[in-house]
């Protein structure tokens, strides 16, 4: 008999699921797989937006994913139709669609791995890859060569340009994920690591870094955005941020000229930066 989530849940708030050489319970696999199902259907995520707008980890979700590579074994897999194979936990094998999905994926090597969830109208051009416990919301572009790491939130109508890394987290199992909110941009070869949220409307040029450590200078409202030890990195709604630098201030890096790399926020969307990402539209 399938167990409710509320069930689910009291069953895997059980640290012990994970400890080494504790004894695993009978029906482990059942509970695994239940969760699978569960979040491939959009039904458990393994991150939530409270009331206040402040995303948290669902660590039980994260725990059920954490326990599939406990009980897993290394076994050589087949990829459905696909003339590869692999070497893998057997817990995890790559996710088959159907037609009744409408998930659009362009022949050319993308996978995505079991205990994903990707919504209808969701767009993959090939080579993609999106881990186990990602939630892909409807109407979102996951471009060439991008990766949607394992539990990372993306958003709806969500453009992830070609070679876009959207960095994943499995543990600790309180660690948030990176969150990419509804109707971002994120341009190509841009990378969003270490739970940073980005929230709605946002645009990413290319080639701009987010991680914990990284400060954002807002040319617009004269503030820095930073982490701290309890937040993570948070990009202001219709922030439209750019690569940027700012200089070594030590008496070496006066001497040699160097500086690091600084995203910048630029401007917030307007009509005009709307206009320059409607063909988004047509191509979905």
């Amino acid at each position: 008999m399938l167990l409710t989530v509320h069930e689910l849940e009291a069953r895997l708030n059980d640290p012990q699921l994970l400890e080494s050489g504790a004894p695993l319970p009978p029906d482990a696999q059942q509970l695994f797989e239940h969760c699978l199902a569960l979040l491939e259907r959009g039904d458990i995520r393994a991150a939530r937006k409270d009331d206040d707008g402040q995303w948290h980890a669902v660590p039980w979700v994260k725990r059920a994913i954490l326990l599939g590579f406990r009980i897993g074994r290394v076994v050589e897999m087949p990829a459905g139709a696909t003339p590869f194979h692999f070497f893998d936990k057997h817990t995890f094998p790559t996710r088959q669609f159907r037609l009744e999905n409408q998930v659009r994926i362009v022949p050319g090597g993308s996978t995505v791995r079991r205990g994903a969830y990707l919504a209808p109208s969701v767009v993959c051009m090939p080579p993609m890859y999106v881990n186990v416990g990602a939630y892909v919301g409807r109407g979102t572009m996951i471009d060439s060569h991008a990766l949607v790491g394992s539990c990372a939130q993306i958003g709806e109508r969500v453009h992830l340009s070609a070679a876009a890394q959207i960095g994943g987290v499995l543990e600790p199992i309180n660690a948030s994920p990176v969150i990419i909110e509804d109707d971002v941009i994120v341009g190509g070869n841009c990378g969003v690591y270490e739970g940073t949220v980005v929230h709605t409307r946002a645009v990413l040029g290319a080639g701009v870094i987010l991680t914990r450590g990284t400060p954002v200078y807002d040319l617009v409202r004269e503030t820095v955005y930073r982490s701290t030890a309890e937040h993570p990195l948070e990009i202001p709604e219709g922030a439209v941020v750019v690569p940027g630098a700012r200089r070594v201030t030590s008496a070496f890096g006066e001497h040699e000229g160097l500086s690091l790399q600084t995203p910048v926020i630029v401007k917030y969307r307007d009509d005009r930066t709307d206009a320059a990402t409607a063909l988004e539209a047509w191509l979905r």
